[in-house]
């Protein structure tokens, strides 16, 4: 059920909502003062590990000697040394770094105005869909391009369409291609599909694609491949594995703290004169943590929090451990759900629900009470229809990158 009126909901009264507000501004407030060498430490040491890795995975794909013995072992080496270094550097410095979770440090190498990452959707325009659009809209139909992509029906408020009963086909395919969807995820397909896209904007924008995308692919499939020499085969098959095992993973995580049983979506009713309090309330219910040792939490881009990443989305992401118990203590005090699982769970309960949703709502039964409201086509917003963003979001231009 899409919530229209999330206090209400919830049961809270106008002080309990923005007392809440205030004891999680205090806690941003504490967490910006406290930021210092051992974060900065922190993610220098990442990226040097990051680095590292895919250098290692270069060499070992370039010196493995070309003999039947040591082709396979060596293949696999090298495409888990540089699956590893693409699944940190998408999701623990990339996305992390382009929220302005470093930009503290002042360091121009790791800037949120700088950075541009491993992956063929260019950062001006995920800063705008994944920044601007999503984290601002969190689980808001007709607002949050993220539930479904355009391409998967997410909701049971969404109109189906016949189209959807493909669902279980466009997932797997989402999923192994999944850098490639993301990349045209700021084109928005819906509103090109309506012929409410302006055109030049999409002519820049598919020019920027492109030229990532081409050189994504010359570097991964044609010039590393072109060093390796004889071993050009092996080298291309490890980069390949590599690209898809950083898809999958990413696409596993992101769908895990979006998607599983608890985490609700809203109506545009919601975003009416909605105050900062309220606006950290809807994130809260709208995100969902998976459990884990910090390893898989690094791996993860430390979204394993994705309720105290929506909340303080550029804070520094090594915190949100830290801040996840204060956090759920606020939840237990305000009777707040803080919804976390074990990531098989989380992930178990994504697909299920893709599942259900590709047939018609009266074919399935809902975990949940059944929309208010009949299902309808909710129509992409625009730029200047959304609200003015807010300045934790992380920062935005449009049309400053390369046209």
């Amino acid at each position: 059920m899409a919530i229209s009126d999330v206090q209400e909901y919830m049961h809270l009264t106008d002080e309990e909502v923005e007392q809440l507000g205030r004891e999680l501004d205090a806690i941003r407030a504490e967490v910006e003062e406290s930021r210092g060498a051992a974060d900065a430490a922190y993610i220098n040491r990442l990226i040097k590990v990051q680095r590292g890795l895919a250098a290692a995975g270069r060499v070992v794909l370039a010196t493995t000697p070309h003999s039947r013995r040591t082709r396979v072992p060596g293949a696999i080496a090298g495409a888990s040394l540089l699956g590893l270094a693409k699944i940190l550097e998408n999701m623990e410095i990339g996305h992390n770094v382009m929220h302005g979770q470093w930009d503290w440090m002042n360091d121009p190498e790791i800037h949120s105005s700088t950075w541009e990452w491993d992956t063929a959707q260019p950062a001006e325009q995920w800063k705008h869909s994944h920044n601007y659009v999503h984290h601002q809209f969190t689980n808001v139909l007709g607002h949050d391009n993220d539930i479904g992509y355009g391409i998967l029906r997410m909701a049971r408020e969404q109109k189906w369409h016949p189209a959807n009963l493909g669902q279980p086909v466009y997932n797997a395919l989402l999923a192994a291609l999944f850098q490639w969807g993301v990349a045209l995820h700021d084109l928005d397909i819906e509103r090109i599909r309506k012929g409410e896209k302006d055109p030049k904007e999409m002519a820049r924008q598919l020019k920027q694609i492109a030229r990532k995308g081409r050189n994504q692919a010359l570097k991964d499939y044609v010039v590393y491949p072109a060093l390796s020499g004889r071993q050009w085969r092996t080298t291309l098959a490890a980069n390949a594995a590599a690209n898809v095992t950083r898809n999958l993973w990413s696409y596993v995580i992101i769908f895990c703290g979006h998607f599983p049983d608890g985490a609700l979506h809203f109506t545009e009713e919601e975003l009416e004169d909605e105050t900062r309090s309220e606006w950290y309330l809807r994130q809260v219910l709208g995100a969902a943590n998976f459990d884990g040792g910090p390893m898989l939490h690094i791996l993860s881009g430390n979204l394993g929090f994705q309720i105290e990443h929506h909340l303080f989305p550029d804070l520094p992401s090594n915190r949100y451990a830290e801040i996840s118990v204060r956090v759920k203590e606020l939840c237990a005090k305000y009777d707040l759900p803080y919804t976390v699982g074990p990531l098989h769970r989380q992930y178990g309960q994504a697909l299920r629900t893709i599942i259900k949703l590709s047939v018609p709502n009266g074919w399935t039964s809902s975990d949940q009470p059944e929309p208010p409201t009949p299902a309808r086509d909710r129509r992409r917003r625009t730029d200047d229809e959304r609200q003015p963003r807010r300045r934790e979001l992380g920062g935005w231009s449009r049309g400053r990158g390369a046209a």
